[in-house]
């Protein structure tokens, strides 16, 4: 794969897309803490994976509104819940994305000597880390009815870890939305498409976010795609899938 730039990026927060008002995305970083258990007897070093953790920090404009997701409406309230957060690498489908569980902290203001008004804000793990992702939507997705999505590839054979997924729904004009996930080995051509088990989200009625997870012994099959059912005549969402190659215990 070609080398490629930040640009063309969006960022997503507990489903209001900001991506419009974030001047600049710093470090985004997560994982298990390296502990060191290196004996007297050893030549070389021994770590063991410690917490995990995980954060994200953005850099934004001052935008009072009017909008629903107008930046400084979502940033300045603080909540103390959690916010879900979604950095997606590009917008295409399949294109990589950062997702994270976390705690919003400070909305900090600067302003500089040329008259430039931004905030630094961070988002720090509360109980998952980081997780890298792809994106099982064209960035933003509209169904007006009950749809079969495009799949993604996510390469040779399936895995036997499970899976994680977010979703962050933008808006909705309905009752309600049930967003999806469903598998196959070779994308429908002669196994038929199949619900992922747990790859279902709750039903949702209005502007959110979730995240969900499967067993974690569970075989994932190559490839994913997201449906939709529910009474609604617009929803506008996003989602963003981690199928594991490896073992994660939470």
């Amino acid at each position: 794969m070609a080398k490629q730039s930040g640009l063309g990026d969006a960022l997503f927060i507990s489903g209001y897309d900001l991506s419009g008002d974030i001047q600049a995305v710093g470090n985004i970083g997560g994982g298990p803490a390296p502990l060191d258990f290196t004996a007297i007897t050893k030549s070389a070093h021994e770590r063991k994976g410690g917490r995990l953790d995980g954060r994200m920090q953005v850099t934004s404009f001052f935008n009072p509104g009017p909008v629903a997701d107008a930046a400084h409406k979502v940033l300045s309230t603080l909540p103390r819940t959690d916010v879900t957060v979604m950095y997606c690498r590009g917008t295409g489908l399949g294109a990589a994305s950062a997702n994270l569980v976390a705690k919003q902290i400070g909305y900090d203001g600067t302003r500089a000597d040329d008259g430039a008004f931004t905030f630094a804000v961070e988002a720090q793990s509360n109980f998952y880390t980081l997780e890298w992702g792809r994106l099982l939507t064209a960035e933003k997705r509209t169904d007006t009815t009950a749809t079969n999505g495009t799949s993604v590839d996510f390469g040779t054979g399936p895995t036997a870890f499970g899976l994680q997924a977010y979703l962050h729904v933008f808006s909705l004009t309905g009752t309600d939305l049930t967003v999806s996930l469903e598998e196959s080995s070779d994308d429908g051509a002669g196994d038929a498409w199949a619900p992922v088990t747990g790859g279902a989200f709750a039903a949702a009625s209005g502007v959110g976010a979730q995240r969900i997870q499967t067993a974690r012994d569970q075989t994932v099959e190559r490839y994913l795609r997201v449906v939709t059912t529910g009474t609604f005549t617009n929803a506008v969402f996003a989602v963003s899938v981690i199928r594991n190659d490896v073992e994660v215990t939470y």
